[in-house]
């Protein structure tokens, strides 16, 4: 590999009078000039052999002659003939030698760089068109330290703004935008191309406030349709609708600027998104105005914009009118229909397409996925004529949602054998089931697979293992993935809270959420569960009626069931019965108690013998949940602590009049990669009697040392 050296490369300007380019040839006849056209032509064409023909027809060749032939063989990936022709030439101009170099940088390889930039070395003379080249050579192939020396020894007249945005499309295409960002702040003369690159950039990473302040500064003519579209894009990738839609309405009454498909695209994609009809009927109207309603391209955007908005009599309309139908059309309003939960009509669909790809066999797995059918999930797989790393990972997500974590595992063992290397949400499936299963084994294998394949800076994948390390127990190894994490959003506050709770570290919960805030990260419903969690954990109940009462007169947030059911077991631990009662009659105006509320105040009426709360609480349960068995035992279990046998059997009785059975306790152990699962009363275990010899030997030692 060669790379750029010191003394630097404007040395090669010191150059003999020999290497100098030669004064130009006489003009060209017509026959010649016809020639040339038409071998440029027939290049772009790919007809070579008629370039090839018309080449050895013209009986003086020029420079530009030879340079349209170069390019025609360059154009079609003949490297080896343009080098022939580039080495065979009497005389080059520069334009020559650009033509070599650029076909030698588009060439994608490694070793085609290193050769245009030997071709650069050995250049007489350079003009901004070479140092482009090369710059954008380097820049795509991720050699930036070779980029960047070349741009600073370019001449500066060269180098901005031609280089410049070479450079900083090349750092924002590999993610590296603060280097992108020092480009263009060093760039003296910017066009309209580093505006809005850099625009798109800052919208592309969610900085859409500090895209805003470029996108004012711009010249109002300079602004383009690109211009337009990044920004308003921008503001809808973050769900900010209305910034954005305003913005479509300036340019739009401005009218500098055009209104084309590509905006009108990004406008039918938020409005499906984010669920606004209004304005998504109004700018369908725009489009049929306008006479967009041929191009297929917009039509598909409309159909899957009404699909995505339940609108399915229109989406159906719209298909029905399409001249053309291609696979976004078929694809836009199946999806539509598995957002409906209309799985017949999306099957029915389906069946009828000719071609199907990769997309339409997942959208219907999905939709069977959600409803549970996973078995519908199955034959569809199976069926595929071809898998990806995507309808993989439909599959295992379609498991893990359903809880069948074991046929999760195993179907991801078989990807694995197939070599379809998983991608991020296929990790952070399993690592749920992981979860799911408190498997720390497993766990620890994918987070394995987690390093094989490079994606433990991923934010998904990283959220996904705090996630399980908590739920496995391994609270140290949560938090240091979580203090490693770079950029943390509110899944990861909240994946850490909610750990640290349920773990017992109630106050490190507490600490982490005040810091949070400090911060300035706005908190959710989530976040306010784990917080409420951690003040039981630590049985503060000032502290959790603060935060509870915070969540709507603070960050606007109306709390639901799950928290007043997280108030009602702090205050029911505490033995505060009345206080308890009265929050749940005070969101009887609001939200309905769940059983999760009535089962808090039942809990707690168990640890201190409440018989009246726990006789309340028993009976709003089993009205909610009739055929749970819980309510009863633990009424039951009251009644014989306080000396009420009779209600006691009373409570059985009806029990078992209502056809409710109690489901048998569970337990189980992970043994070398097997889990042992035991059922209470349960006596098919194969090692049945080792177990319980083992278990009364273990009991015996426990007694010993009580």
């Amino acid at each position: 590999m060669h790379t750029l050296r010191r003394p630097t490369i404007l040395k090669a300007y010191s150059t003999s009078a020999a290497q100098t380019f030669p004064k130009p040839p006489p003009k060209a006849s017509k026959f010649v000039v016809y020639c040339n056209s038409q071998i440029t032509e027939h290049g772009r064409r790919g007809n070579i052999r008629e370039a090839e023909s018309l080449f050895r027809r013209i009986p003086e060749k020029t420079v530009v002659s030879y340079t349209a032939m170069l390019s025609a063989y360059a154009g079609n990936g003949r490297l080896s003939d343009a080098r022939q022709v580039f080495e065979n030439m009497p005389q080059r101009t520069v334009a020559t030698w650009n033509a070599m170099i650029t076909a030698y940088v588009r060439s994608g390889s490694s070793g085609g760089l290193d050769e245009a930039f030997r071709l650069f070395l050995r250049m007489p003379v350079r003009n901004a068109v070479s140092y482009s080249a090369m710059v954008m050579g380097f820049a795509k192939s991720g050699r930036f330290v070779e980029a960047e020396r070349l741009y600073s020894e370019a001449p500066v007249k060269w180098r901005d703004p031609f280089c410049s945005n070479i450079l900083i499309n090349g750092y924002l295409k590999k993610g590296r935008f603060e280097e992108a960002v020092k480009v263009f702040n060093g760039t003296a003369e910017k066009n309209v191309v580093s505006w809005s690159s850099m625009v798109d950039g800052f919208c592309k990473i969610g900085r859409v406030s500090e895209a805003r302040k470029l996108f004012d500064m711009m010249e109002e003519d300079d602004k383009n349709e690109f211009t337009w579209c990044s920004m308003i894009d921008g503001y809808m990738s973050v769900e900010n609708f209305e910034d954005g839609f305003k913005l479509f309405s300036q340019m739009r009454k401005e009218g500098r600027v055009k209104t084309g498909p590509a905006v009108l695209t990004v406008i039918f994609e938020a409005c499906g998104k984010i669920g606004k009809c209004k304005e998504g009927f109004q700018v369908h109207c725009l489009a049929s105005r306008m006479g967009f309603e041929s191009d297929v391209l917009m039509s598909n955007c409309v159909v899957a914009m009404y699909s995505r908005l339940g609108f399915l009599n229109e989406a159906e309309y719209l298909f029905s009118t399409l001249r053309e139908k291609d696979l976004l059309s078929w694809n836009a309003l199946i999806h539509g229909y598995v957002l409906a939960g209309r799985l017949e009509k999306a099957h029915e669909l389906f069946t009828k397409m000719g071609s199907k790809d990769l997309a339409s066999w997942t959208s219907l797995m999905m939709g069977y996925s959600n409803h549970g059918l996973t078995d519908k999930c199955v034959e569809l797989f199976n069926n595929m004529p071809q898998r990806d790393d995507i309808a993989w990972t439909a599959l295992i997500s379609g498991f893990v949602n359903n809880g069948e974590h074991e046929e999760a595992i195993s179907w991801y063992v078989q990807m694995m054998r197939s070599e379809i290397k998983p991608n991020t949400l296929t990790l952070s499936s399993l690592l749920r089931a992981s979860a799911s299963l408190a498997s720390l084994s497993l766990g620890l294998q994918i987070h394995a697979s987690v390093h094989k394949t490079s994606m433990e800076n991923n934010l998904s994948v990283q959220n996904s293992l705090v996630s399980m390390y908590s739920k496995c127990g391994v609270i140290n190894n949560a938090y240091n993935i979580f203090n490693s994490i770079a950029k943390r959003d509110i899944v990861s506050i909240n994946s850490m809270i909610t750990g640290f709770a349920h773990n017992g570290f109630g106050e490190e919960a507490l600490n982490l959420f005040r810091k949070s805030v400090d911060e300035g990260e706005k908190p959710n419903e989530v976040t306010f569960l784990g917080v409420l969690s951690a003040c039981t954990h630590v049985g503060n109940i000032d502290e959790g009626w603060k935060h509870f009462k915070s969540m709507k007169a603070l960050f606007g947030l109306e709390p639901g069931p799950d928290h007043y059911a997280c108030m009602v077991d702090l205050l029911g631990r505490a033995g505060r019965f009345d206080e308890a009662l009265k929050l749940i009659n005070s969101m009887m105006s609001k939200v309905e108690p769940h059983s999760g509320v009535w089962g808090a105040l039942l809990g707690a009426s168990r640890i201190h013998m409440n018989l009246e709360a726990a006789e309340l609480a028993a009976r709003k349960f089993s009205e909610l949940e009739p055929d749970n068995a819980a309510p009863y035992v633990v009424l039951s279990n009251i009644y014989s602590f306080v000396g009420k046998k009779g209600d006691e059997e009373r409570t059985r009785v009806f029990k078992r009049s209502k056809g409710v059975k109690k489901s048998p306790g569970c337990s189980w152990i992970d043994v070398k990669d097997e889990v042992k699962l035991f059922l209470s009363g349960d006596k098919s275990h194969v090692n049945f009697g080792d177990v319980k010899c083992m278990l009364s030997t273990v009991i015996d030692v426990a007694k010993a040392y009580d």
